[in-house]
């Protein structure tokens, strides 16, 4: 029985192996050849509209990938609620991001060398390097899902109160380092959230602090200013206080300060385990910027459907 069980298990990681393999940057250089510059064109135009665009496409393609894999099934809609962007932990995703994929579809199937050859997933994952990072090679190659549940979300995505360990231990089920968690976080550096996901720090912390000690106080008193008790649930603030329209490090050099907004942020500075790692990619803007192109490069291997698994969705919201 152990045999049989090793065996299956070799045989699982040749075939995840095989499926991260089948990617290829050269996926459409037969069937869509201009298929890059068509969805950077169609971002660009998005992103000059509203900067909302950046963080909220890059939190998509995090969101799809840790849920099913990256294949596009957080883009899918349901009439009865049930799809997974339907679930708390995925409502609050902006819906710029969900329309940068829409008109970047559209854009690349306005061309007929390219019409219904192009996967939503791809799309996405390519919409995801046009936010302002480094730039990288994309691996393209992925099919869309056909399935998207809103109990499929459950426990899939970290909480912005989550420790190292819960945070080392859901990037460890999709094989991504400690490293790479920490590299992926820096994308905090855009964006924002809303004052729910953190007024526990700045107002019932526990019953001796009001304040989370772990939290520069000066950020604390900024934080209450603008996110009062019985704020408007709508309220959102930048998670980067510093350059918060610029991907780079400041929010690592933020966390040496206690200016991490959540929990899960501020952590990889306290926990000496990780801290290192915040230090170096404090120190250097390079070093980030060359671990992060690593992890979401893997990020994107994630579950992917390749060869004649799923499909190639005609509308990112529906299957066909």
């Amino acid at each position: 029985m152990a045999k049989r069980s090793l065996v299956f298990f070799s045989f699982l990681l040749l075939a995840l192996a095989a499926s991260a393999q089948r990617l290829s940057p050269n996926f459409y250089r037969k069937t869509c050849p201009n298929l890059e510059s068509i969805v950077r064109t169609a971002v660009q135009n998005k992103f000059q509209q509203t900067f909302v665009t950046a963080p909220g496409t890059l939190r998509l393609f995090f969101h799809d990938c840790f849920v099913r894999g990256c294949d596009a099934s957080v883009m899918l809609a349901s009439t009865n609620g049930n799809a997974e962007k339907d679930h708390p932990d995925d409502i609050s995703l902006a819906g710029d991001g969900f329309d940068t994929v829409i008109k970047a579809k559209a854009a690349v199937d306005s061309n007929p060398q390219c019409r219904n050859k192009v996967s939503c997933a791809d799309i996405l994952a390519l919409a995801t390097k046009e936010t302002g990072g480094p730039s990288y090679t994309v691996e393209l190659g992925r099919r869309d899902g056909r399935i998207s549940t809103k109990a499929s979300v459950q426990g899939q995505l970290p909480h912005p109160t989550f420790n190292l360990d819960q945070l080392n231990s859901m990037f460890a089920r999709h094989g991504l380092s400690q490293t790479d968690m920490i590299a992926l976080s820096g994308a905090h550096t855009l964006g924002f959230s809303h004052c729910g996901r953190f007024s526990n720090r700045i107002f019932n912390f526990s019953p001796r602090n009001q304040i989370d000690p772990t939290l520069n106080f000066q950020y604390a008193m900024q934080l209450r200013q603008m996110c009062p008790r019985n704020v408007d649930p709508r309220i959102a603030i930048n998670m980067d206080p510093t350059t918060p329209r610029t991907f780079d490090n400041a929010y690592f050099k933020n966390l040496q300060q206690g200016m991490g907004l959540f929990t899960s942020d501020q952590i990889l500075f306290t926990d000496r385990r990780s801290r290192g790692t915040v230090n170096l990619f404090a120190s250097s803007n390079s070093a980030f910027q060359q671990a992060f192109v690593s992890a979401i490069t893997k990020l994107g291997r994630v579950g992917v459907l390749t060869g004649n698994q799923g499909e190639i969705r005609r509308d990112c919201t529906r299957p066909n």
